[in-house]
């Protein structure tokens, strides 16, 4: 009798123990499927919902539109437009002396401050960042550095010449049309397909940097 209970006892311990290291196994998997797909490249058509997209990575995409879907403009800025307190965001590379040389900068609306606030890996090139927070010091006559605070840290950010600055505006689905080049962010449905989450669209033949 206890011989039973003794195997029991083992067996439901065998059991959960496989069950633990199931889920342990399975979890960082959901947590990837989870994670919302960038997608950049130019709209090859607009289909009522459905937005096909030729990718920079030579993919033809299918994503659908929703309710829920953000539209935003991407205009062509200056570095003057940029000041103490605006809010912005910056894909960049470290440099040897601790500080951050942009890659590009985009510029929030006041209605957007707090969007992706902080610091974190980017897949804009090898070793990119991008941080996400408000302008602090702003010095354009040596060289054009900023400072960027974000909830917990802060980074200071250089700016070469060359480096694309945009603002980011508000816009709708108008904006979407053949030829436009977008970044944007999508969501895998468990039947594969991709639902766009937000997207940026150039205005006027820019093409968003980020």
């Amino acid at each position: 009798m206890k011989t039973s209970t003794g195997k029991r006892l083992r067996d439901t311990l065998l059991v959960s123990s496989l069950l633990v290291s199931a889920l342990m196994i399975a979890t960082p998997s959901q947590a990837e499927d989870a994670k919302p797909t960038r997608v950049r490249g130019a709209i090859t058509a607009v289909e009522g919902d459905l937005l096909k997209v030729h990718s920079n990575r030579g993919e033809d995409l299918q994503i659908n539109l929703t309710k829920e879907t953000q539209v935003r403009g991407v205009t062509l800025a200056q570095v003057s437009e940029i000041k103490p307190g605006s809010y912005i965001g910056s894909a960049a590379v470290p440099q040897a002396d601790g500080t951050l040389k942009a890659l590009e900068v985009h510029v929030f609306p006041p209605e957007m401050a707090g969007t992706g606030d902080g610091h974190r890996a980017f897949d804009l090139g090898k070793d990119s960042t991008m941080t996400n927070g408000s302008v602090g010091d702003l010095v354009t006559s040596n060289g054009r550095t900023i400072t960027v605070n974000y909830k917990g840290g802060q980074k200071k950010i250089v700016i070469p010449d060359d480096v694309p600055i945009v603002n980011l505006v508000p816009a709708d689905r108008s904006l979407l049309k053949p030829g436009v080049k977008v970044v944007l962010q999508a969501q895998k449905t468990d039947d594969g397909a991709l639902n766009a989450v937000s997207i940026s669209a150039g205005e006027n033949g820019v093409t968003p940097p980020m």
